[in-house]
């Protein structure tokens, strides 16, 4: 009886992520000029963490079970709702948080200048900023679907 461990789509999809998630660092750094740890752990950038877990599991499940069985077939249509969401839903949310975070520092602006003479503590609202990035840009998810397709491809080889 196989264990988990022994599991090679489950291992290599995990380690998709995780190199997703390293190589953000570097990418944010090329694009941003400052490093970044935090993008270990964020969700949203380049690439697509959740696009490369996806597809390293829909290869992995076609290299190990066949791309004709039901089980590739279940893990390639999972990885598309999965992809699209991260594009749509996920995208819209952090769009919909970076406005309300910015009416919260206008309206926070705005008393500022109404209540001169006061102190900010005083008429500052308490609120904590919501997280903006949280989906991806079209090409986040396609660069982390090819990453995972080739980590699937590669690993595979090493782990035969």
């Amino acid at each position: 009886m196989r264990t988990i461990l022994l599991n090679f789509p489950f291992i290599a999809s995990l380690l998709a992520t995780a190199v997703a998630q390293l190589v953000k660092v570097p990418i944010f750094f090329l694009t941003h000029g400052k490093w970044d740890l935090r993008q270990l752990i964020n969700t949203g950038g380049m690439p697509s963490s959740h696009s490369a877990a996806v597809s390293c599991l829909a290869v992995s499940v076609g290299l190990t079970q066949g791309f004709g069985s039901p089980l590739f077939a279940i893990a390639a249509i999972l990885g598309l709702i999965v992809m699209y969401d991260a594009m749509g839903v996920r995208r819209h949310a952090g769009e919909t948080a970076m406005a309300l975070n910015q009416l919260e520092a206008d309206f926070d602006k705005h008393i500022e200048e109404e209540y001169k003479g006061k102190t900010l503590r005083d008429y500052r609202r308490k609120h904590k900023r919501l997280k903006e990035m949280l989906g991806h840009q079209p090409i986040e998810v396609l660069v982390g679907a090819m990453l995972g397709s080739v980590w699937a491809l590669l690993f595979y080889q090493a782990w035969k």
